[in-house]
């Protein structure tokens, strides 16, 4: 059995399009892509993977300056690299910003994710190409963002982690050969033997035909009860009373 942990460790398209990485099939045409594509990280990419940021949704008109302006406040910037589309030249809307320091990176990932530079709203995250194994970019159904107009969220990821599974007992091995659809047909018969328990129980609506439709007994059979019990406890205590006087009259013989 697989350790669940909100954060992805190892990048699986269907896992991340899962609300709580248990899905069996895909939910959308982009996981498809996602799971068919065979994308290879970028071997030309240098420097420390994890003092990297990943900067997206970057304004084409944004230059290197700019961004170094903008990320420079957080700390020391070590190598900055906006990538740009080998023919024409032009951005295409993100960059990789190496700190020289973890309490940089740290400072920078927190305070300018959503900030806006030239009128674009920023996604900023810690790079995952090279410390994410199976790692697909969002531009080929992966990532681990998307906004809910889209349809297409991901999960996995620290701004929108995995919700804890309700069932924690199948792995995701599991329920790729048909284990967790067994596991939840035992969990739908456990459920239903437990209605026909309800069923026949004697509060049960259906059991007795005393009971209202609402499910509680009707008020004069409530009553009679009532008065029954007022009855047999009175009873006890004449019964009593006479014992006692029978001993203390055999007493005084």
């Amino acid at each position: 059995m697989n350790e669940w942990n909100p954060t992805a460790k190892f990048y699986d398209p269907l896992k991340a399009g899962s609300i709580d990485g248990t899905d069996v099939e895909p939910h959308d045409r982009a996981i498809w892509r996602a799971m068919q594509a065979r994308y290879k990280p970028n071997k030309g990419v240098v420097g420390d993977p994890l003092l990297t940021l990943f900067v997206a949704r970057l304004n084409p008109q944004t230059t290197d300056d700019k961004l170094l302006e903008v990320f420079s406040k957080y700390g020391d910037i070590k190598r900055l690299r906006l990538v740009r589309d080998l023919v024409t030249g032009f951005s295409k809307g993100y960059a990789f910003i190496e700190y020289k320091e973890e309490r940089a990176i740290a400072r920078a990932r927190r305070d300018a994710n959503k900030l806006v530079v030239d009128q674009h709203e920023l996604f900023v995250d810690f790079e995952q190409e090279r410390t994410l194994k199976g790692w697909v970019p969002r531009r080929l159904g992966g990532g681990q963002g998307g906004k809910k107009e889209s349809g297409q969220l991901r999960f996995g990821g620290k701004d929108r982690p995995f919700r804890k599974p309700i069932y924690l007992g199948v792995s995701s091995a599991q329920e790729r050969t048909g284990g967790g659809r067994e596991w939840d047909r035992g969990a739908r018969e456990n459920r239903d033997r437990r209605r026909e328990r309800d069923r026949l129980s004697p509060r049960h609506p259906e059991r007795d035909t005393d009971w209202g439709s609402r499910g509680g007994r009707d008020d004069r059979e409530r009553a009679r009860e009532r008065d029954s019990y007022g009855k047999n406890d009175r009873s006890t205590e004449r019964e009593r009373d006479d014992r006692r006087h029978q001993y203390r009259h055999r007493d005084r013989r």
